[in-house]
């Protein structure tokens, strides 16, 4: 992406912040797999959106009290020997010409520095509690500042979430981060396409997975959105089951929840199909029920609404379903209103989605729902989920159905950023035995 994108995003957030302030953003941490063998570095979000830069042992520095030196890189040094093992680094230089820093310097510098931005500065915006070390060395800083306050100094005197602003800003997506997403969803459309071409009784979930987790590599996407869940028969019916590794049977169904990650945006879909091919009256009983309920969701979906109404109308949805076909005692009003279709769907139907796959932003607004703007995307996944002992008929027993769709909200209404990733059951029928 630009550079001069990650500097219009700085800009508003060095506006949004106000006079008097500095944020302090570190880099994610490398995290340890195994004695010295480390997990793959995923860059943290909030610092790669205001960046563009994935290297670990990074900070960033905006203030407003330092016109010369707005936005401030502190990053690892060059070094020939290291790179070697590890590959590239931008350097100080790079910092500043790639990235667009105004200045930089070495990471072992921050704790010298970092009193020098502090002073002057009424307002920290920084978050404590995610990373001790960064807060050892902030709260270090903000000490030697309040000591210069002798000398007529001013210090930071309030702490302010940096979230407050970037999450926000994160919130609303503009063109480039849609077109990114709607690339997202394409690749992620391919891999549930190719799943279903794999799955077949007495092949593994893991086999599944596998042909996911190849399409999205093969397409360029650094990395799952999240780990796949494949969850064939009585695994469907958990609601994160990760260890892939039953044996389908003939008339199971097939749960796969999967989205890719591509330049640091998320895709999340889930969708559920017969491994035979062709779905059980009781299977399309249920299914008919969860596709119906995500429908009406998306169908109102516009500027105004909120996750809670459409919550309401998945949960009205289901409840009715699970009433006529006998899984929960009516009416449904009372049904409804005692949680009797909780056994049931036991989840909310709908998350933020953007760089994190359970995207920031605040969901209530003065302790009201929010109202959603153009711009936002979020999921929508109704589910019913019959475990294996639940107190049923026992044709229901063991069928888990979950249908999520990412949708964006638009100026006239949404756009279903994932509708080409089948889901009607008459047409997942016939590409199946296709």
């Amino acid at each position: 992406m630009d550079a001069k994108i990650y500097a219009a995003r700085r800009q508003r957030m060095l506006e949004a912040m106000g006079e008097g302030s500095v944020a302090v953003i570190p880099s994610a941490p490398v995290a340890i797999r195994n004695n010295d063998v480390e997990h793959e570095y995923r860059q943290d979000s909030d610092f790669f959106y205001l960046t563009g830069l994935d290297e670990p042992g990074s900070t960033l520095i905006l203030s407003t009290a330092h016109p010369d030196h707005r936005a401030v890189l502190f990053v690892r040094p060059r070094n020939p020997e290291r790179e070697i093992w590890d590959g590239p680094r931008a350097g100080v230089d790079g910092a500043v010409a790639r990235f667009g820093a105004d200045a930089a310097f070495e990471a072992r510098e921050l704790d010298r520095r970092l009193p020098d931005y502090l002073a002057g500065a009424r307002a920290l915006h920084y978050r404590p509690g995610s990373h001790a070390p960064t807060d050892e060395r902030v709260f270090r800083a903000l000490d030697v500042a309040r000591r210069r306050h002798r000398n007529g100094t001013a210090f930071p005197t309030a702490f302010i979430d940096p979230g407050a602003h970037v999450h926000e800003a994160r919130l609303l997506k503009d063109a480039g981060e849609l077109a990114t997403m709607r690339r997202a969803s394409e690749i992620t459309r391919e891999a549930h396409l190719a799943a279903m071409r794999r799955a077949r009784p007495g092949a593994y979930e893991f086999e599944v997975e596998a042909e996911i987790l190849g399409v999205f590599r093969a397409a360029g996407c650094e990395r799952p959105a999240y780990g796949p869940i494949v969850g064939s028969g009585p695994n469907a019916t958990i609601l994160h089951h990760r260890r892939n590794d039953r044996q389908m049977k003939e008339g199971d169904l097939l749960l796969i929840d999967a989205g890719c990650e591509l330049g640091y945006y998320a895709s999340d879909v889930t969708r559920t199909f017969p491994v035979s091919g062709r779905f059980s009256e009781a299977q399309r009983a249920l299914y008919d029920v969860v596709l119906g309920a995500e429908e009406a969701c998306v169908a109102a979906t516009k500027p105004g609404a909120d996750l809670d109404a459409l919550h309401e109308l998945a949960v009205r949805r289901v409840t009715e379903g699970l009433v006529r076909l006998g899984l929960v005692e009516g009416p449904v009003d009372a049904a409804v209103a005692e949680e009797r279709y909780k056994p049931f769907y036991m989840h909310r139907t709908s998350h933020w989605l953007g760089m994190d796959v359970h995207d920031v932003g605040l969901y209530y607004l003065d302790g009201k729902p929010r109202p959603l703007e153009p711009g936002m995307v979020f999921t929508i996944e109704p589910g019913i989920y019959v475990g294996v002992d639940a107190d049923v008929d026992p044709k229901w027993r063991g069928i888990g159905i979950r249908i999520e769709d990412d949708v964006l909200v638009t100026e006239s209404g949404v756009e279903n950023l994932t509708d080409h990733i089948p889901k009607d059951p008459d047409a997942i029928e016939a590409l199946l035995a296709s």
